[in-house]
């Protein structure tokens, strides 16, 4: 049942980058559409959550392959750059991208600060990456 629910969050939190959610005038996500990568990602963990239940138990490994490449390429998108630093151009870039959404911590001009939408989506992911290996 975890296992359910946890993957269902990941997917309604994930839809948020193709449908904008907004809270009255705060914005938790700008959604990119259906002609984006976003999207296509969204379609990915759909095709692995179909197999995991569907086709186990290699569903389960497609799945965690899934799983592992989209928290892969988030963490060099997002992480990587809290970390050891983002160049004035990636930070300024990613500050535009993202300065109209809600945040736990405030936006830095030297340090590249994630918001809230995805330090829950990133914890949902490995959330869901030590649920899968457990399952």
């Amino acid at each position: 049942m975890v296992t359910i629910l946890l993957q269902a969050a990941l997917w309604l939190w994930f839809l948020g980058c193709t449908t904008t959610y907004r809270f009255g005038k705060h914005t938790l996500v700008e959604g990119m559409g259906i002609k984006s990568a976003e999207f296509a990602t969204l379609c990915l963990y759909s095709i692995g959550l179909i197999l995991y239940h569907c086709a186990r138990p290699a569903g389960k490994w497609i799945l965690m392959a899934i799983l592992c490449l989209w928290f892969v390429v988030e963490f060099f998108c997002h992480w990587y750059f809290t970390i050891f630093g983002a160049s004035e151009r990636k930070l300024k870039g990613y500050n535009e991208c993202f300065r109209d959404t809600i945040r736990i911590f405030p936006m830095s001009d030297t340090r590249l600060v994630p918001d809230l939408y995805h330090i829950v989506q990133h914890t949902l992911i490995l959330l869901n990456i030590i649920v899968c290996l457990t399952a």
